[in-house]
């Protein structure tokens, strides 16, 4: 990896552009880097940044749930993110609501919800709640559950979609618990479909009316009803004043995204001071690699602090931690709804600002992301900058060291990692480029000393009968 290093540096530093380097991951090396950072940060991650990053995805997901979600528009009352914010008013109220689960043997299970819920987001609710002890994975999908209500001596089944939908036009309403109007303290009943036993709401037993719906694009709402061509006509001949009306109502209703924010400050902190930690707690790996690029920075003559600073930034902070902090779900066993997305690419965007150098001058008309964070950006970059200079200062990791620490990593995942099927993809990597590969290693000298083509050649002959030089 570092031979290949060497390579794609010179290439960069030739071609006058040494900042781009790192920037993308179309090369090979690149590749291996972001594995290789992967593998070795894997126990950092485990003692000390996933806690936080957990918390704060909980506390996003908590935050979100707390008001309502629109089911087909994936915009939330409570987020970070302006465009998938719930600009519309809309009356809810909290409910509580008891879950028995069928032919499970445990006591009623209280579940909070919104009464403005969906039946579908009703049913992800208790699933969340009734399973949170199991991994996200075993847990039951939605629409393999039937929700049950029997507020008398006959039982109601709940579904989003069925012929008591509200329907205005060419528009058909899903179905909330307000619909159904499930009470404060009502009663519900959480049973798995069987082999003869077909939620209401599927659509093989769907009379013609939910066929029609499908055929006519779709067109059902849950919070907020899309506006029709026609309603879209009449608004573009609007007045000013109702335009002026529109942007003060959305001005307001942005103040929403700073109360979410306030919340959720603490938990951004914890996580940004994880990854940023002090000196002693960073990894052999990072110190190593930020070391290398360091003594080619000087072999090369770049004494531009900038560019050294964009290539410790590319193969660490944005090829690592932006890409698990906006996908948790590589990491634990969690699911990512898009709502909580949206929020998680707020905070992801946020921290690659903290890693750049420029400074960005805001305005009114400055995306909204950059507004919120703007008093909190100046400390995260100074965190970013104390982080690069206390690497510089630690006791150097010799290549000695980083080779038993790399030895420690390989036997402590031993029993994890598969390596025959690790071998078998890259002898798939090798099939596609078999003659490149075998001409690129007949010119190198080390690689001729060690005859690798020669034994890259028995391997093929052995597994494809491939014709070689033999």
């Amino acid at each position: 990896m570092r031979t290949l290093f060497l390579e794609l540096m010179e290439q960069y530093v030739v071609a006058k552009n040494p900042k781009l380097m790192l920037r993308r991951s179309e090369t090979v090396v690149e590749r291996m880097l972001s594995n290789w950072m992967s593998i070795c940060l894997y126990q950092y991650l485990k003692d000390s940044a996933g806690e936080p990053l957990y918390k704060l995805f909980k506390a996003i997901k908590h935050q979100v749930e707390k008001g309502p979600v629109d089911a087909v528009q994936k915009k939330a009352k409570y987020t970070l993110n302006d465009t998938g914010l719930l600009g519309d008013d809309v009356e809810y109220a909290p409910l509580t609501v008891s879950v028995i689960v069928q032919d499970e043997g445990i006591d009623a299970i209280p579940v909070k919800v919104l009464n403005c819920d969906t039946i579908s987001q009703v049913k992800e609710k208790i699933i969340d709640q009734v399973y949170r002890t199991q991994p996200c994975s075993c847990w039951p999908k939605p629409d393999s559950v039937v929700l049950e209500w029997r507020p008398g001596s006959t039982a109601q089944i709940l579904s989003d979609l069925d012929l008591t939908s509200q329907r205005e036009g060419r528009w058909k309403r899903i179905n909330t618990l307000m619909h159904y109007n499930v009470r404060d303290g009502a009663t519900l009943i959480l049973s798995k479909v069987g082999v003869s036993q077909q939620p209401e709401d599927s659509q093989q037993d769907l009379p013609g009316e939910r066929h029609a719906l499908l055929e006519e694009e779709n067109r059902v709402w849950h919070l907020v009803r899309p506006t029709d061509e026609v309603d879209e006509g009449k608004s573009k001949r609007g007045s000013m004043k109702e335009k002026e009306r529109t942007k003060a109502i959305t001005e307001i209703y942005l103040t929403r995204l700073l109360s979410v924010k306030g919340t959720l400050q603490q938990f951004v902190d914890n996580f940004f001071q994880s990854v940023l930690a002090p000196g002693h707690a960073v990894p052999p790996a990072v110190k190593y690699f930020f070391d290398f690029l360091d003594e080619q920075a000087e072999k090369h003559d770049i004494r531009d602090e900038d560019t050294i600073h964009i290539w410790k930034t590319n193969s660490l902070p944005l090829r690592f931690w932006v890409n698990i902090l906006k996908n948790p779900h590589f990491i634990f066993d969690v699911h990512v709804h898009e709502v909580v997305d949206a929020s998680l690419s707020v905070i992801a965007q946020t921290f690659m600002d903290a890693c750049t150098r420029t400074e960005h001058k805001l305005s009114r008309d400055s995306p909204s992301n950059k507004l919120l964070y703007a008093k909190e950006i100046s400390t995260y970059k100074k965190m970013v900058e104390d982080y690069y200079k206390g690497i510089r200062q630690m006791v150097q990791v010799s290549d000695q060291d980083m080779n038993t620490h790399l030895a420690e990593i390989s036997r402590a995942h031993t029993d994890s990692l598969n390596t025959l099927v690790a071998l078998h993809q890259l002898y798939q990597y090798t099939q596609k480029y078999y003659d490149e590969i075998i001409n690129a290693l007949e010119e190198d000298p080390a690689a001729q000393k060690m005859q690798l083509a020669f034994r890259l050649q028995q391997i093929a002959a052995a597994l494809e009968n491939k014709v070689t030089d033999l």
